[in-house]
């Protein structure tokens, strides 16, 4: 392809395939096994289709979530559609492809029942454990979060659901977002796994499937240790047989919804040093701003940097790493050392692959990136071209505007 203008995403195709593999390989143990790809982590229908190749389904929360999903070749049962606050017509999408339908909250039963006519025959719900769960810094205090039924509402639900026709059950939770802890995903599956046996046991329900949700981490740091996937399948794996086979309920299916952890390590934000500023701090201005990576300047998240050409060069300088949005937590980095950098230099953010392009903006007028993607055969392809001012006027009627006074 033709030299790309900086700033851009670029993804590693390699790397996301033999990682998806890697996930899999460690829940063999599972048959049913499903990794379901959190999309918002990053909406791009060749990343989808990539996984799709490798089995993984989608995780779906919004109606362009879904036909994404659909127009990536992921379809019916492969979907599980998570949402909260729903509107009907998300709903009737989502029971018309025949996506997994994972309800919020009690009011939803009703409301979905009203919308599509009935109820669909599998259904699932999202638990929220309150005080019985630590959550963690990024996700917060289970009972603080608008997610998810209680215990007392997860008896309603079901039975509820039940009564009106539903044969078969699933259920599902999230309580943590970029967790470095493996125990915390073998404590979850146990959780779900405890639970399904009350519930089996009160309503006289089996459940097929439970889904542990997503959260696991990755090591932003580089001084942080990549997740065991092992790990965890081995305690969950001991978890479900010291519960749901030693109660005799099963089998059931063991689901995931990750996003960060398959594709975060494998993307990276390519950007240029326009200029260099010296005040009270030295700054760093990139061609790339919040815009194109909201996580450091909204949660202070930090992402390695190295300045390509200059990746062995002892880092002897301070700098503060900021983009030109008009806000003064624009910043990629802050104190960060760094070797000396000059204007034209290529800056390299790491760990971009989920949650990066698809947390943009256009606040200050600012255009989104373009996003590349480097093939296994070492070539690289644009699988979405950058914005231009056309687009950010699309939306707009100035026409009307002639005739507005």
């Amino acid at each position: 392809m033709k030299t790309q203008k900086t700033p851009f995403h670029l993804y590693d195709e390699k790397g996301i395939r033999a990682n998806a593999r890697e996930l899999k390989q460690a829940f063999a143990a599972f048959p049913d096994f499903t990794e379901f790809f959190a999309v918002k982590a990053l909406p791009n229908p060749f990343i989808l289709r990539i996984l799709n190749e490798e089995g993984f389904g989608a995780d779906c929360s919004s109606l362009p979530e879904l036909l994404l999903a659909e127009r990536s070749g992921i379809s019916g049962e492969k979907i599980i559609f998570s949402s909260n606050d729903t509107p009907a017509d998300e709903f009737l999408q989502a029971r018309k492809m025949g996506a997994i339908l994972n309800l919020d909250d009690m009011s939803h039963i009703d409301f979905l029942e009203k919308t599509c006519g009935s109820l669909p025959e599998l259904i699932c719900f999202r638990y929220n454990p309150g005080s019985l769960r630590q959550g963690n810094a990024i996700i917060g205090k289970p009972e603080e979060a608008k997610y998810g039924f209680t215990r007392d509402q997860l008896l309603e639900g079901y039975r509820m659901a039940k009564e009106r026709g539903v044969k078969r059950f699933g259920l599902h939770t999230m309580l943590a977002s970029n967790e470095l802890d493996y125990r915390y995903f073998i404590e979850t599956g146990r959780m779900l796994f405890q639970m399904v046996a009350e519930l089996s046991h009160a309503l006289d329900i089996r459940f097929e499937f439970v889904n542990i949700g997503g959260g696991i981490g990755i090591p932003y740091r580089p001084e942080q240790t990549p997740v065991d996937y092992r790990a965890i399948a081995d305690g969950i794996g001991k978890a479900y047989r010291d519960i749901i086979e030693k109660k005799g309920l099963g089998p059931v299916k063991v689901f995931m919804e990750c996003g960060r952890i398959i594709t975060g390590p494998y993307g990276w934000l390519v950007t240029t040093v326009r200029h260099m500023k010296h005040t009270y701090r030295d700054y760093v201005g990139l061609d790339a701003s919040m815009a194109n990576l909201m996580r450091p300047g909204i949660y202070g998240a930090y992402h390695h940097i190295t300045v390509v050409g200059k990746e062995n060069e002892d880092a002897t300088s301070v700098y503060d790493v900021t983009g030109s949005l008009c806000e003064n937590n624009d910043k990629f980095a802050i104190q960060r050392a760094l070797p000396e950098i000059v204007p034209g230099d290529i800056v390299v953010i790491h760990d971009t692959g989920a949650h990066g392009h698809a947390m943009g903006f256009n606040y200050n007028g600012k255009l989104r990136s373009a996003e590349l993607l480097l093939r296994e055969d070492g070539s690289i392809i644009k699988i979405r071209r950058e914005e231009t001012v056309e687009d950010y006027f699309g939306t707009l009627d100035f026409g009307a505007l002639e005739n507005f006074r």
